[in-house]
């Protein structure tokens, strides 16, 4: 199993000068002198250099205290999460799952390799307490591809100890700065490697940092972008849903909708005859996301709401019997999961992804102003969420009227989307709808979420009561979750006239 840690440091263009004096810079007490470290990394991306493009590093690395393996994911400047496994030949299968998105079916080959020179040292506070790490690196590196040059410099590092203050950094920066050292044009010693023996041509000192895009104009570069931003996010997550870290499954779910929503939304901008087919393959991505992300919900807001009943009035083992519906299992990534992330399904659908942004299936009305196009498409969206509030609220309280709010909730959320692409061109009454669907969306979305927390309560009431078991607990239960939707539908007139009465778009 690989370790993770969060890895913040910065990187300095050095001389012939070496490192300053970094005592008393803020609260370093002591410099400790811990010697020269050589280390001798060989870093792996595709031919085509697609890690090195996303600024992620994969090394095997030999020498200093973490010989072994090491993958680096971008956090934001300077911060990145690095994850390590033990040294072997051949890449390690956990670090090659956690670049998959980005790799897809390319062979990881060796492309660079790096030999430093590394002078410690130790950066110690008044208890004698590691604030960072700062060396300086006399770096040797060398193309490993075919036509590839050789390049060295020296650089000083300042990587912060793990869980001291960042503040630290500002510290010894403004020391460094004072004696005349400045930031390195670099984002990594990889991305100067390649920077500086890249055959033929040299690329700019500062490959490796993200490229800004052109501002877009048209309709359909607007849409373009929101449809870029959350295939990014897809790819960008799926790392972090195989790592079971908090909340991404959940985000990457949220992603796949909006990008199915913005290919339904503006359909006379996207041709559909393309997206129709990646949208079902992204509601079959949703699905499996939300497996477990489901139950997993559903189990805390019972569990909530047993927690807030009184013990005097829990009548019969509810919590073992609710903790047994819940399962064990659930709130983890399983392995169904991280196979669906590495099945051929998701990944061709990757591919289709890209092919969007590459190639993208535009219309005749994508080249038009944003300002109609996008707002004919959001105006469009609100008058579908207006039709089923109306009927929703004109049916009596039942099934039928949960299932009417169920599919205007589906719908506000579609056109919280639609306003959120089109922000960027249409300004404060996109951005201000789009608050306004996104609180109706969550009102929308408490009533579901009582909705089904009846149906599962009944369930485990009659289990319980063919046990032979009380079920008063759970009509108890029952009972508060049909007044919480009741508040709801009482609450959604008002505010859906307020809501329709600010609609500007």
């Amino acid at each position: 199993m690989a370790d993770a840690k969060r890895e913040i440091e910065r990187k300095y263009e050095s001389d012939d000068s070496g490192l300053p004096d970094l005592t008393d810079a803020g609260p370093v007490a002591a410099v400790l002198d811990k010697g020269v470290v050589e280390l001798d990394a060989t870093y792996y991306d595709t031919a085509g250099e697609r890690l090195a493009a996303d600024s992620i590093t994969l090394r095997r690395r030999t020498g200093g205290s973490d010989a072994g393996w090491h993958l680096k994911l971008p956090v934001s400047p300077g911060v990145r999460d690095e994850i390590q496994a033990p040294l072997s030949d051949t890449v390690p299968e956990e670090l090659a799952g956690l670049v998959r998105s980005r790799v897809r079916d390319a062979e990881l080959i060796p492309v660079v390799r790096l030999r430093s020179a590394r002078d410690l040292r130790h950066l110690m506070d008044t208890e004698g307490k590691l604030l960072a790490e700062a060396s300086v690196d006399a770096v040797r590196a060398e193309r490993l591809t075919e036509g590839g040059g050789a390049a060295q410099w020296t650089e000083i590092e300042v990587e912060l100890a793990q869980d001291a203050d960042p503040a630290v950094l500002d510290k010894v920066e403004k020391r460094l700065r004072k004696a005349g050292v400045r930031p390195s044009k670099a984002s990594s010693k990889l991305a100067r490697a390649l920077a500086e023996t890249t055959p033929g041509k040299r690329r700019h000192k500062g490959a490796g940092r993200p490229k800004r895009r052109p501002e877009p104009v048209t309709a359909g570069d607007h849409v373009l972008a929101y449809v870029r931003a959350q295939r990014d996010a897809i790819v960008e997550l799926d790392p972090a849903v195989r790592r079971d870290v908090e909340d991404s499954v959940h985000r990457m779910r949220v992603a796949t909708r909006r990008m199915r929503s913005t290919f339904r939304s503006f359909r006379k901008i996207l041709d559909r005859t393309v997206t129709d087919p990646i949208a079902d393959e992204l509601k079959w991505l949703a699905g499996e996301l939300g497996v477990d992300r489901d139950h997993e919900v559903l189990a805390g807001r019972l569990t909530a709401a047993l927690d807030a009943v009184p013990d005097a009035l829990v009548s019969g083992p509810v919590p073992e019997r609710l903790g047994h519906w819940a399962g064990p299992g659930h709130g983890g990534t399983s392995g169904r999961l991280i196979g669906v992330l590495d099945s051929h399904r998701y990944l061709t659908l990757l591919d289709a992804l890209d092919g969007v942004i590459t190639e993208p299936p535009l219309l005749e009305a994508a080249a038009g102003a944003p300002d109609k196009a996008l707002a004919k498409a959001v105006r469009k969206d609100f008058a579908k969420v207006s039709r089923l509030i109306t009927h929703a609220l004109d049916l009596d309280p039942g099934h039928d009227r949960d299932l009417a709010m169920h599919e205007a909730r589906k719908k506000a959320k579609r056109t919280r989307y639609a306003g959120e692409a089109a922000t960027p061109a249409l300004g404060g009454p996109a951005a201000a709808l789009t608050k306004d669907m996104k609180s109706l969306q969550g009102l929308l979305g408490e009533h579901q979420d009582s909705v089904m927390a009846r149906q599962t309560l009944r369930e485990l009431s009659a289990v319980a009561h063919a046990a032979g078991e009380s079920a008063f607990t759970y009509g108890l239960l029952y009972a508060r979750e049909e007044r919480r939707a009741a508040e709801v539908e009482a609450e959604l007139p008002a505010d859906w006239k307020k809501i329709s009465t600010r609609a500007t778009v």
